[in-house]
């Protein structure tokens, strides 16, 4: 590895240091031979690169968008949710950071084995939980007197929310999102070791005039097994995968078969919107184009062909003469 290069100012600045004393060689060279050491925390352990974390927070930054809308659709007023931080934390620092009573979504995502948390800020789901109710979408916090109706409102708003999760995974894994509990107190919920690393993806939200977080919390022993699909690398090669025959067939077949408008231009005109008013059965409008002129004909809007008319059978018909050059079409 070259060493750093050094301009000619801080050359000079450095002998000026070595010759009245300000630095002792001997000092630089045994500093220089002493090991550097990098320090490691094995109880906050990094198992995820920095690519496999950009992975996860585009898939999330999808799946905010979706339930920006769906939200949106299902309380009617101002939603804005975004993704602001995506981290990996030991599974004790998560529960320590969030309010002692809280909005707790529990979720298994099978095929994949383990399950994974989304924990809402009371402020925001009261909101939500107003609004469905016919409310303003006041925003007030009595999570520890949860009613049983209050409860189940909540459970089932978060449990069909959280269906969009599957079409943000779409692109990366198949799987198949089952709401299974739902909590308040994070200290009655152990899904890991303590230690255990965790991804967490925060999103900010804001309904109404409520704000605040969501956070989505992803063991480490959940994501493992497709942890290889969440690189850039994986995701360029799952665009150009090769298709089976039979679904390549499929395709073509369907493609011939599918329906396209043939249009023969015979020509345009421009005309007022008096004379246009003033139109009777039996008046003739004179088009641009002079008889001796090839007519135009159109694949949906696009020109591909001239023509001259003519009759084939007793009926009227158009014979192709040449193929229109040019175009960003041309070859389709």
């Amino acid at each position: 590895m070259p060493g750093e290069v050094l301009s000619q100012n801080e050359i000079d600045a450095l002998l000026s240091a070595l010759s009245t004393g300000e630095m002792d060689a001997d000092q630089l060279k045994k500093e220089e031979s002493e090991k550097k050491v990098k320090v490691y925390d094995f109880k906050r352990a990094l198992r995820f690169s920095k690519d496999q974390i950009r992975s996860l927070t585009r898939i999330h930054e999808n799946f905010a968008r979706l339930l920006t809308t769906y939200f949106s659709a299902q309380l009617r007023t101002y939603v804005q949710i975004s993704v602001t931080s995506t981290d990996q934390i030991p599974y004790e620092e998560f529960i320590r950071s969030i309010p002692k009573m809280t909005i707790l979504n529990v979720y298994e995502v099978p095929p994949l084995e383990g399950r994974i948390l989304m924990e809402v800020n009371p402020n925001i789901a009261y909101a939500m939980m107003d609004r469905m109710m016919g409310g303003r979408g006041t925003s007030f916090n009595k999570v520890e007197n949860l009613t049983e109706i209050e409860t189940k409102i909540m459970s089932n708003a978060f449990e069909k929310a959280f269906e969009n999760l599957k079409e943000a995974w779409s692109n990366v894994f198949d799987i198949e999102p089952v709401y299974t509990d739902f909590e308040v107190n994070p200290q009655f919920l152990q899904m890991v070791s303590p230690n255990e690393t965790v991804v967490v993806i925060s999103l900010s939200t804001t309904i109404g005039e409520a704000s605040g977080m969501i956070n989505i919390c992803i063991p480490h022993v959940v994501l493992e097994p497709i942890i290889p699909k969440l690189s850039v690398r994986y995701w360029m090669q799952a665009d150009n995968k090769n298709r089976e025959p039979a679904e390549i067939h499929r395709i073509t077949s369907n493609i011939h078969n599918a329906e396209i408008s043939v249009v023969t231009e015979l020509g345009q005109s421009d005309i007022s919107v008096q004379d246009f008013l003033n139109l009777d059965v039996g008046d003739c409008i004179e088009l641009n184009k002079p008889i001796n002129q090839p007519l135009v004909i159109k694949i949906g809007d696009i020109p591909k062909f001239t023509a001259q008319p003519g009759k084939v059978n007793k009926k009227m018909a158009v014979q192709i003469m040449e193929i229109v050059k040019g175009g960003e079409n041309e070859n389709e």
